[in-house]
């Protein structure tokens, strides 16, 4: 059992991605084409906010945010108790050039977990730690994508919040925005290379947005996991569900806020059932 929950530990972590994602909770979008907040005021008449939104909703655009995601899983464990993974997802952009932007975006994880074998007792830490560089060209266009290394970092604090092992491999994104929708994926597959654990582990989201007046949108960014080392009914993790936010401003500091709720329709025996995640994010136009 603590084999599967320290892999459901690696996926809430790096898979959040998206990271987002992210995720209404992924960053960044108009920006990859338009490099102010002052030419996004102005695109097709849209407000401040709400040309932020949708700006904020690239994982590869041209805008620094700080987002804290809480992921609040039910029915986790053979008691089907409460778990909580409190992700910390700094997001970095640096201009290489004049024709590429390097994304970097990490994802540090606390987690609460609750006790899986009797006597064991439930456990708070830190899980590992994430790292993605999305090497993206600035040139506009219809189809937005980047792609890079990701990397695990061995940060948990204890064996039943993460493996502890390094671990690397590819990402990937590919985004359109036509109107008032955003609309894309991100994949990575990651493969352990040091420590005892062997490690094979795919995560996908597939993200669409709805933007609405004043900020306000709809959203889905589920988060889709494959574990190849496990047996196939305990492989894959595959919610459905979505969710709404809104981006306003606390004084001059703009922010994005959102809520989704999924369930899990196919999920490895220790995974729980539903997963509200709650996002608020700082964002940090230029």
């Amino acid at each position: 059992m603590s084999i599967l929950a320290n892999r459901s530990a690696v996926a809430l972590g790096a898979a959040s991605c998206v990271i987002t994602l992210l995720a209404g909770p992924l960053a960044g979008g108009l920006a990859a084409q338009q490099h102010t907040l002052e030419h996004l005021e102005i695109i097709e008449g849209e407000t401040d906010t709400a040309a932020l939104a949708k700006a904020s909703q690239n994982p590869v655009g041209e805008l620094a945010s700080l987002p804290f995601q809480n992921n609040s899983i039910f029915g986790f464990g053979p008691g089907d108790d409460f778990k909580n993974v409190l992700n910390i997802q700094p997001v970095y952009p640096i201009h290489l050039g004049e024709n590429w932007n390097l994304i970097n975006r990490a994802i540090l994880p606390v987690v609460y977990q609750p006790e899986l074998v009797p006597g064991q007792g439930s456990t708070t830490g830190l899980g590992d730690t994430s790292y993605t560089g999305f090497f993206s060209p600035r040139k506009p266009s219809k189809l937005v994508w980047g792609a890079g290394p990701v990397l695990i970092l061995p940060t948990s604090t204890d064996t039943q919040l993460g493996p502890g092992e390094w671990a690397a491999g590819p990402s990937v994104v590919m985004l359109k925005m036509p109107g008032s929708w955003v609309v894309g994926f991100l994949a990575s597959n990651f493969w352990s290379f040091s420590g005892d654990t062997s490690i094979n582990f795919f995560s996908g989201q597939i993200f669409a947005n709805y933007n609405m007046a004043k900020g306000w949108f709809l959203t889905s960014a589920p988060i889709i996991t494959a574990d190849w080392e496990a047996e196939s009914g305990n492989r894959w993790t595959v919610p459905i569900g979505g969710g709404v936010g809104r981006v306003f401003k606390i004084g001059k500091q703009a922010v994005n806020s959102s809520g989704q709720l999924f369930y899990n329709v196919e999920r490895p025996a220790l995974q729980g059932d539903w997963v509200f995640r709650f996002q608020f994010t700082f964002l940090f136009p230029k």
